[in-house]
């Protein structure tokens, strides 16, 4: 087949710009990305090879190879790996086919362009891999040729908007990447640099990672240990180990948070190595949800896409899991419910959890970074996990009108007040705008703390797990919020069980006045004993969805029609008390008292974040108010 010419796709594009530009700041990574990529294919045709053996045979020994040529100014990195066709060259190289990417790859040019130095943290949530070779390189060759195939490919580009692939040839299967290092670069031919680089960054991988000869009298080395990171013992592993064993299991450019390693001997037995970062990658919230949890049985890679391994809502964990007890031949269907696999699972999330919750416990301050990274995807475990719900209800923290700080539902419990029968919660965009929702007012006239919920996944969960130890979750924007039944606190910061001889406000005419101006646009209207300072402000009804549940749902177009809210109106409120006058005194609905509910209603709607349904009826009513407020 002839040379073809391609272009790359435009995220790709921008991604190579702003790597050839040097974002990083230490380019030696390439070569740590480009050993990490060739340990993946050996990994992956280890495993074919249980099944189809014919394709390791002749080299059944995996390697990885190093070979620095000054004369020809080249760096290669070759492996014996499962190699590419024509096909994967195209798609693999030429594409980033992973969701998200083109809002991403926006934010890091973004960054770029304000010399931001947090750029750099947000090309290491996505990983670029293979094309972190352009860092370094004029231009970069592959020529590849797959496990049990006859034909090997070449791909050429300089990573200025295109690429080429055309036929080749390759003595066995795996691949080689040849850099052309650009003149600055020399320092990268000099074996004692390579060596350097390899021990510091890629000593964990189980394959060995040789460097040719450069003089004639010199011997094939071997730069690393060559033997699997997590089957060593802990006390021989140093930090920084661990954290580029973390950079290669997770292609993440960040520190780990949290680092557990564990071996489990006994009836089952299995060692994990696992990670929790800390920034959360770009795709955290990808709609296929996928683990990033390697498998391996026996020290052999099995799969980096098992599902049942952990569940969705910890899929921020990056590691891998060893099996003593699974055969080596197991298919990644034969994977799916399987009774070995289950109990690994169990207690793998359960070892998760008992970390989670002594960090929790013993540094609060560490533990919010980690909330503030992964709690939105924790909390759905809230609402898909039964199981560990109580364990989750443990780890969970909430921003409240308590305070500034993050608060645990114990916690909130601990400080409920006399007579409070519910958790209170309100959900919405943005916590700090939340907090300032006229439905709080009473709440916190009377020192009654509400939680403030403001991840989407917040909608969900709250509305299904139904009780926290015996206590019902109350959203604040509800109708009925039964804060009558709570005690105030008196100015002394005791409480205060006296019953107050105020008599309530007679707005039964106001109220009648502005149900008959309103008709069917709310469900009702109502004295309100959550409003202390606005006039107005609109509930949800007892049975109603949740106001921002509603909103959240027509955004998403998964509901159509609004449903109509309770107006409640604050007695109080000095312009409630001479509507009232004014209705208590007509013979029917004067024009005043019409408009006066129309805008009422509107505000309340603003407020929500709600557009007005009306525009030009609006400002016509308040030109009229207006203008018989100047006459007056």
């Amino acid at each position: 087949m002839t040379k073809e010419t391609f272009t790359f796709q435009a995220e790709v594009g921008k991604l190579l710009d702003i790597v050839a530009h040097s974002l990083y700041s230490h380019k030696e990574i390439f070569l740590r990305e480009l050993i990490s990529n060739a340990s993946d294919a050996c990994d992956k045709l280890r495993y074919e090879a249980l099944t189809n053996p014919d394709l390791a045979s002749g080299n059944a020994d995996f390697a990885i190879t190093i070979t620095s040529d000054k004369k020809a100014k080249t760096l290669t990195v070759s492996d014996n790996g499962i190699g590419m066709s024509r096909d994967d060259l195209a798609e693999t190289l030429g594409t980033i086919a992973r969701s998200g990417t083109q809002a991403f790859m926006d934010q890091i040019t973004a960054a770029k362009q304000k010399k931001d130095k947090a750029g750099v943290e947000l090309i290491g949530q996505f990983g670029v891999g293979f094309y972190s070779a352009f860092m370094v390189s004029e231009s970069v060759e592959v020529i590849t040729r797959q496990a049990g195939s006859d034909k090997a490919h070449k791909w050429v580009s300089d990573g200025r908007g295109e690429f080429t692939i055309e036929d080749a040839t390759r003595d066995g299967r795996g691949t080689d990447v040849i850099l052309h290092l650009k003149k600055q670069e020399k320092e990268f031919f000099e074996p004692e640099r390579i060596e350097k680089i390899v021990k510091t960054y890629s000593d964990h991988i189980d394959i060995p990672i040789n460097l040719n000869p450069i003089k004639k009298d010199d011997e094939v080395r071997t730069l690393n240990s060559a033997s699997a990171l997590w089957t060593r013992e802990k006390k021989d592993i140093t930090e920084d180990q661990y954290k580029e064993f973390y950079h290669h299991v997770a292609h993440a450019f960040d520190d780990p948070w949290m680092t557990l390693h564990n071996r489990v001997e006994g009836v089952m037995a299995y060692t994990n190595l696992l990670f929790i970062p800390t920034s959360p990658p770009f795709d955290l919230f990808s709609p296929e949800r996928k683990a990033n949890v390697k498998l391996y049985v026996k020290k052999v890679f099995i799969t980096d896409d098992c599902e049942d391994l952990l569940p969705a809502y910890l899929r921020f964990v990056k590691g891998i899991v060893d099996s003593e007890d699974l055969p080596l031949n197991i298919s990644r269907e034969m994977l799916q419910d399987n009774p070995a696999l289950t109990k690994i699972r169990k207690a793998v999330v359960k070892r998760i959890f008992t970390e989670l919750t002594k960090k929790a416990e013993k540094t609060p301050d560490d533990y919010q970074t980690f909330w503030d990274a992964f709690g939105p995807v924790l909390k759905e475990g809230l609402y898909e996990d039964f199981e560990n719900r109580e364990k989750l209800f443990v780890l969970a923290r909430f921003k409240s009108t308590h305070g500034d700080g993050l608060v645990s539902l114990k916690d909130y419990v601990e400080r409920m007040k006399e007579g409070q029968e519910s958790i209170f919660y309100i959900t919405g965009e943005n916590a700090d705008q939340i907090a300032q929702s006229p439905q709080l007012e009473g709440f916190k006239a009377k020192n009654v703390e509400v939680l403030l919920l403001s991840d989407p996944v917040d909608e969900f969960w709250v509305t299904s797990v139904g009780l926290y130890e015996e206590k019902t979750f109350k959203s604040a924007t509800r109708g009925g919020a039964d804060l009558d039944k709570v005690s105030k606190d008196s100015p002394d910061g005791k409480k205060d069980d006296k019953k107050t001889d105020k008599k309530p406000s007679n707005i039964e005419p106001l109220v009648a006045a502005f149900k008959v101006a309103l008709g069917d646009k709310v469900k009702d209207v109502r004295a309100s004993e959550r409003l202390t300072d606005s006039a107005v402000c609109l509930v949800a009804g007892e049975g109603d969805m949740d106001i921002h549940l509603e909103r959240l749902l027509k955004q998403h177009k998964q509901l159509e029609q609004s449903t109509p809210r309770v107006l409640e109106i604050n007695p109080d409120h000095v312009l409630i008390k001479n509507l009232n006058k004014i209705a208590s005194n007509s013979q029917g609905i004067e024009s005043s008292i019409e408009d006066a509910a129309w805008l009422l209603l509107d505000q309340a709607r603003i407020v929500e974040g709600e557009k007005v349904a009306d525009p030009a009826a609006f400002a016509r009513r308040m030109a009229s108010v207006m203008a018989r407020g100047l006459a007056g």
